[in-house]
């Protein structure tokens, strides 16, 4: 027996410490001859969880690596990997195509009703199963939604001041009923809503609340909500929700919902999709692969690499700010010197990637159509570079693309586009924010930006990219934005194209905002309230309309800077608090101009000038910000 077990692995030469998963393996196999042998008596293991096993049995100061053949694998639990497997390294073999999904494929279709289908689900009545994402085909299915299209408007409110995040918040804490219940309008909704199905979304200024409902009140018009909501409903003044889940919202083809009331999952295909070859997966985990540590004893040395990980749930509770309250579809915590490399995530309910711990890497990884956040990395020392992030908050709109925090920390060359709210959120003490390319964020919430700080400390905002940010209302949308207890950072060298409000600046004080160029084919609002002691100098602001800068009296050095209107107004603003009081037309002085500064290109990142600009004199310098985003990368360097 121990022959015809590890005589052909000498065989086929497998490196020391390398086990193979195959979707024909055997876990009772050795795992390691890459393909089951002749006489099927030894082969690769069936699952990660026994090549997990046999790599923690080798010395642990030994490189170990599991190596997964093509094929799709399917967990029902997290693969949980801890101090016991440092050095571990887990990949897609060369050239496979590896696909790991944390749920179940769904079978057993038949009609319901004209144009639906259903499939028996067991766990759904008593919500043992219960999720909010499907994916058909590849594809992120919409769920049932009511109205269609836009919001219904409540009738709740809660008239109390926001004393700012650093304020406290509530001037008086939200009471219980005010953060459960909601008044609906009596056309909007009515007994037939089926609350043990129905789902809520109630909209905030800069996120949301995703909850279950307990109880409608039809003679009150009152919703109840199974779990508090972050903030209460018409906080902020907004008086926006939407219900999920329901049949009544099932309005176009690709559109599903778990119908716990009758155990059974109904979904509409889309015209030509034959529901008995559609693959169909429904999630029931959160997280797929999960690093965890302790205080005494650290996960360290591990890497990931070369897989493609997909369907993930969330729990039905609010997800706080920026969604962060879910897990990723890979979770890492309480880690040291672990690295993500080269993964796909996409079509997960909750985060793409949350990570926490020191020396952290996640490079070259693609992230998409995600429910929640792409990747969350904070800790010490960590990098986060070369990855592409999209397409995120698909059921929580407040979900940030890319979030850091930490201190040392580095986010560079990730292209992030397509968002529903922040692109790069980032606090902590001396991270670097460099070379990022981010497009068509803030398409949704309000208050954040294509990189959104709060409370950084010495944070460089470096050699980014930003264009095509527009303002959907609220508290408005920025380009670079330095908000509460934003002390000593340095924004030098970034370009914003199509950002109406390329720098807004909020309860901050001694930031410099250097050599940067902000270019609108509308207005260009600068604007510092409450905010402090800041240098600006040596940038350059065109507009084809008005320029104005609010709080000019937080700008203690304003020099060498070019601001130009086409229209020919540049004004500054007073401001009482919030309040504009008083406003002057700007005059040139202390070297700062109000001419043209000559531009003669910008649209692809390198921006130059005539010859004859009056830029040349300032000793402002051209600016080449053409190779923010990913650098070329092949899979596996």
């Amino acid at each position: 027996m121990i022959g015809s077990t590890f005589a052909p692995a000498q065989a086929i030469g497998a490196e020391a410490g390398t086990y193979f998963v195959a979707v024909n393996g055997n876990d009772s196999w050795s795992g390691r001859l890459h393909k089951p042998d002749v006489n099927r008596m030894d082969g690769p293991f069936a699952t990660l969880e026994a090549a997990r096993e046999a790599a923690r049995k080798r010395d642990t100061k030994k490189p170990k690596k599991i190596v997964i053949q093509s094929g799709q694998y399917f967990f029902d639990r997290p693969l949980v990997l801890t101090d016991r497997d440092a050095g571990l390294s887990i990949e897609s073999a060369p050239g496979a195509k590896v696909y790991i999904y944390g749920g179940r494929k769904v079978g057993g279709w038949k009609k319901d009703g004209k144009e639906f289908y259903s499939a028996k689900l067991p766990g759904v009545r008593d919500r043992g199963w219960d999720f909010r994402a499907l994916v058909v085909n590849r594809r992120f299915c919409r769920r049932a939604r009511l109205p269609e299209k836009g919001f219904f408007k409540h009738l709740s409110s809660f008239n109390v001041p926001w004393m700012s995040s650093t304020g406290g918040g509530w001037k008086r804490k939200p009471t219980k009923a005010e953060l459960t219940t909601l008044k609906y309008r009596p056309e909007d909704l009515g007994p037939w809503l089926d609350v043990n199905n129905a789902e809520v979304t109630v909209y905030h200024m800069w996120d949301e609340s995703l909850i279950g409902l307990s109880a409608i009140n039809t003679r009150s018009q009152t919703l109840t909500f199974s779990s508090p909501s972050g903030h209460p409903p018409g906080a902020f003044g907004v008086k926006k929700y939407v219900i999920w889940n329901v049949r009544e919202g099932m309005t176009q083809p690709g559109q599903w919902y778990l119908d716990r009331t009758a155990g059974k999952l109904v979904y509409w295909p889309l015209p030509g999709e034959d529901m008995a070859e559609a693959a169909v997966f429904a999630p029931t985990i959160e997280t797929i692969i999960q690093i965890q540590g302790t205080r005494d004893k650290l996960a360290g040395d591990i890497t990931i690499r070369g897989l493609t990980l997909s369907v993930t749930t969330t729990p039905l509770e609010a997800g706080g700010f920026g969604a962060g309250r879910f897990e990723g579809a890979v979770s890492i915590a309480l880690a040291k010197d672990c690295r993500l490399l080269d993964l796909e995530i996409v079509n997960v309910g909750g985060q793409g990637i949350k990570a926490s711990g020191s020396g952290l890497r996640v490079e070259h990884c693609h992230v998409y159509q995600t429910g929640a956040c792409g990747i969350r990395c904070r800790g010490t020392g960590c990098i986060v570079s070369d990855n592409h992030i999209h397409d995120v908050g698909l059921t929580y709109p407040s979900a940030i693309a890319l979030q850091g925090g930490g201190r040392d920390c580095e986010i560079s060359h990730n292209e992030i586009h397509d968002t529903p709210y922040t692109a790069v959120n980032c606090g902590g003490q001396n991270n670097r924010i460099e070379y990022n390319l981010i497009y068509r964020a803030m398409q949704e919430l309000h208050d954040g930006g294509g990189i959104y700080c709060f409370a950084g400390k010495g944070l460089v905002l470096r050699g980014n990219f930003i264009r095509d940010i527009i303002d959907t209302g609220g508290y408005g949308a920025s380009a670079y934005y330095l908000d509460e207890r934003s002390e000593n950072c340095l924004v030098e060298g970034n370009l914003s194209v199509g950002v109406v409000r390329p720098s807004h600046n909020h309860m901050a004080k001694n930031n410099t905002i250097r050599n940067n160029v902000f270019i609108s084919d509308a207005d260009v609002r600068l604007t510092f309230p409450k905010s402090s002691d800041y240098t600006m100098e040596k940038n350059v602001i065109f507009a084809k309309d008005n320029i104005v800068l609010e709080n000019p009296d937080a700008v203690t050095r304003l020099r060498d800077n070019v601001l130009f209107s086409e229209k020919g107004k540049v004004q500054f603003h007073r401001l009482r608090n919030y309040s504009q009081a008083g406003s002057y037309q700007f005059e040139a002085g202390e070297g700062n101009l109000l001419f043209d500064p000559l531009i003669a290109e910008f649209r692809k990142g390198l921006v130059n000038f005539d010859p004859k600009s009056p830029v040349i004199k300032l000793g402002i310098k051209p600016i080449d910000v053409s190779s923010a985003g990913r650098r070329p990368h092949k899979v596996g360097e």
